[in-house]
């Protein structure tokens, strides 16, 4: 079967979300109980059409991009609507639609709605909360498909601050605590900071290029010839802005308190796929934009991406609350993620691009099964460590898939992130050997952050008020099933994936440390550049 490759696939992945969103806030009172089959109903859909344009895609050619679409969206200022998709960007809208069913399947029963109660008030309110949340994670869903196709950088600056709203609506307004909308605004207002320093960037970096009614599309920005510090100048706007959203010490600090306040299902699209926007766009943005200034500043990238691991692993360690946990070892992967970029080497630029799909599949695993364990605890909320212990006995599969989603997050070998990690370690030790070492020590601060969170909740004896616990309903196995299948596969067979980013990271590389660099698969040639 041939797939039409001049299809626009892209804006139908874009459009699906919204129309599911748009119908969800259309449904009248007497009809909420559809809000949860709609909302399942469009994201599975989204995945027909992600499999039809993966079809449409040639991993032959995943250096370039594929699946282009280009219309005119404000000439006046040299905007377009412009989106396409390389390797890279197309793993991390597969991440990005693969989530959201499964996030929608783990709020199945949130937001106060209870079988049997909908001709109650109660009931009422909080199927409409439900209805409301459905919708905001499939608005969420089009932004994060859009922004990682958009090859326009106004467009791109566009969709960067609006996913912020339905965010800061997700956290302050459906999340649990009394600081809930405190966390809301701190992710608020980091973000809008970094990106108002960006808007500065995109509008300087315009004046830079040719102009026009296409000034603005990435590949006419691309190989600018600019003075010095302007170059580096333009690279800091736009890093700022990415090292914010990444998270990246010491700008990260507004995580931690978002993870801990917001549902589950929110933590699991904002740590496992919106804050990959900020690795993306220094892969994708910083690196083919300003290379003299990405050279420039890399030593000193380094140096807080070695931090950033090592800091998170220890905060990890010391943490009571377990969506804070799970939130500081994100810090500590996004640095390795960071380290790998700014190493300049190809194994360590695939590693990091592989790593940013894996530890969304990883993380969010955990931020689902803290989820399941929460509402687990005698209160249905609490999040703290201390409340739990010996779950094991009476909830081994839950203990089982806690264990498993832990140890890919300390990239134990079997599972898809050892893969990627190794690479970026083995990648950096070949132009900074002393970064790779000290960042190799994360391993054993992993394997204690994870090891003692298992045992402190689910070995020992079990506690009075856990003894009729339940294990994982049916609905609940299904969803996580699809994320450790994903982590064994890759685990095993990694091909398909380093088939998308190893062409990327060739490009990247080369772009960045000049034609000398030695690119070690010689299999690459000059069509994906």
């Amino acid at each position: 079967m041939t797939i039409d490759t001049t299809f626009p696939w892209l804006t139908v992945l874009v459009v699906v979300p919204l129309i599911g969103a748009l119908v969800l806030w259309a449904l009248p009172s007497g009809r909420l109980k559809l809000a949860r089959p709609v909302a399942l109903g469009f994201s599975l859909v989204e995945l027909v059409v992600l499999a039809l344009a993966i079809g449409a895609f040639d991993t032959s050619r995943s250096g370039v991009q594929q699946l282009t679409e280009m219309h005119e969206w404000i000439p006046q200022i040299g905007a377009s609507y412009a989106l396409g998709v390389d390797g890279v960007a197309l793993l991390l809208v597969a991440l990005s639609v693969l989530l959201v069913p499964l996030v929608i399947g783990a709020a199945w029963r949130e937001q106060g709605v209870t079988d049997g109660e909908t001709g109650s008030d109660v009931a009422l309110n909080g199927a409409r909360r439900l209805r409301h949340y459905l919708a905001l994670v499939l608005l969420v869903e089009m932004f994060m498909v859009l922004i990682f196709t958009a090859r326009d950088v106004f467009l791109f600056y566009v969709v960067f601050e609006a996913m912020l709203i339905p965010v800061y609506f997700m956290i302050g307004g459906f999340g649990e605590g009394a600081r809930r909308r405190y966390a809301a605004i701190k992710f608020l207002i980091f973000s809008l900071a970094g990106g108002l320093v960006m808007l500065v960037a995109v509008i300087a970096l315009y004046t830079q290029g040719p102009g026009g009614e296409q000034g603005f599309l990435t590949a006419n920005l691309v190989g600018l010839q600019m003075a010095p510090t302007t170059e580096r100048l333009l690279f800091l706007g736009f890093f700022l802005a990415f090292a914010i959203k990444a998270p990246m010490f010491p700008v990260h600090s507004w995580l931690p308190d978002a993870a801990e306040h917001a549902p589950a299902g929110t933590s699991v699209l904002l740590v496992g796929v919106l804050d990959k926007v900020g690795t993306f766009g220094m892969l994708t943005l910083c690196l083919p934009l300003f290379p003299n200034a990405s050279r420039w500043a890399a030593p000193v990238i380094i140096v807080l991406a070695v931090v950033s691991i090592l800091y998170g692993a220890l905060l990890a360690l010391g943490q009571k609350d377990l969506m804070r946990l799970i939130a500081y070892t994100s810090v500590s992967h996004f640095g390795v993620i960071i380290l790998g970029i700014f190493a300049f080497t190809e194994v360590s630029t695939a590693g990091a691009s592989f790593y940013m799909f894996n530890h969304g599949i990883s993380t969010g695993l955990l931020f689902l099964l803290a989820g399941f364990i929460i509402a687990r605890s005698p209160s249905g909320k609490s999040r703290t460590i201390a409340d739990f212990g010996g779950l094991a006995k009476v909830t081994p599969i839950l203990a089982g898939t806690f264990l498993v989603a832990g140890l890919s997050a300390l990239s134990l070998p079997g599972l898809s992130p050892f893969i990627s990690e190794i690479m970026v370690f083995i990648g950096t030790f070949q132009t900074n050997s002393v970064a790779a070492i000290v960042s190799a020590f994360v391993v054993i601060l992993a394997a204690l952050y994870i090891l003692v969170t298992y045992q402190r909740i689910f070995t020992g004896p079990v506690r009075d008020e856990l003894s009729a616990t339940p294990d994982l309903s049916g609905r609940e196995k299904w969803v996580v099933a699809p994320l450790i299948a994903v982590l064994l596969i890759f685990g095993f067979y990694p091909g398909p994936a380093l088939d998308l980013v190893r062409a990327p990271a060739s490009i990247s590389v080369a772009t960045v440390v000049g034609s000398d660099m030695t690119i070690l698969d010689e299999s690459t040639d000059g069509s994906d550049s």
